[in-house]
């Protein structure tokens, strides 16, 4: 599995939520509505999810092992702080 696009939509009002990220998996499979969120060990991704009759949030797409999540989340947030920079430099 290849993930050969991710487009980084920051989010510019204050709080935890950082950016809304699609990526393109083996130019075939998309997957919207993954956020960038800033916790208190650092940025980590959560997937898309939706809340349950219960309450509770649920995941609608993710990985299934924990190797994959790491993968992801790892080119996730390089593209987001490549974002950060490329608007920094653009100012």
């Amino acid at each position: 599995m290849q993930i050969t696009d991710v487009r980084v939509r920051k989010v510019t009002k204050e709080g935890k939520l950082k950016a809304v990220v699609s990526i393109t998996i083996d130019d075939e499979f998309v997957v919207h509505d993954i956020k960038v969120i800033e916790g208190e060990k650092g940025l980590f991704i959560a997937m898309p999810s939706k809340k349950a009759l219960d309450g509770e949030y649920r995941d609608i797409a993710h990985p299934i092992n924990s190797g994959t999540r790491e993968r992801i989340q790892s080119i996730i947030l390089e593209r987001y702080e490549q974002a950060l920079l490329e608007e920094s430099l653009g100012e």
